[in-house]
């Protein structure tokens, strides 16, 4: 694909539609050379360039106003435990993390994963076995609790009352 530039005056301008603040355009003049037709010294082309327009922000607010945080590096660091203590966050089960279990390994019953606990004729839901899994604590699940400053500690579930 070879792309040319035609340097007559001919070229059709477009016209853009109405803009609420429409960007600034300046035509410009340069000097272009073609490599193929090196005996003629210089060509004149119209090109156009769009200066970027600073645009406030979608709340509305003067830049005066927004506040900016500066960002903060830290480095993911974990907890060891002693003798299976939990050290962030509640000693249970929050029921965001239980939502948030009950329903990833409901997702994988419904794909063919084995159930884990004794099935009889009482289960005819995934989300019942997922939960009686979840209540016999034999899911092979760890929660990761992280802090804001980067520390984070993986809880197994059978730690959690």
């Amino acid at each position: 694909m070879i792309l040319r530039r035609s340097s007559s005056g001919k070229n059709k301008e477009k016209k853009l539609p109405k803009v609420k603040n429409p960007p600034k355009v300046k035509k410009v003049e340069t000097k272009i050379k073609n490599s193929q037709q090196k005996e003629k010294s210089r060509k004149k082309t119209k090109i156009e360039i769009v200066e970027s327009v600073e645009v406030e922000s979608k709340s509305g607010r003067p830049k005066d106003e927004v506040v900016v945080y500066p960002e903060m590096d830290f480095q993911s660091r974990e907890i060891t435990p002693q003798d299976s203590q939990v050290l962030i966050g509640p000693p249970t089960l929050t029921r965001f993390e239980r939502a948030r279990i009950i329903g990833a390994r409901s997702l994988q019953l419904s794909l063919g994963a084995p159930i884990l606990v004794e099935s009889s004729n009482k289960f005819n839901d995934t989300l019942l076995i997922a939960v009686a899994e979840l209540d016999a604590k034999v899911l092979p699940i760890s929660i990761r609790r992280i802090l804001p400053n980067g520390l984070y500690q993986d809880i197994p579930i059978d730690w959690l009352k």
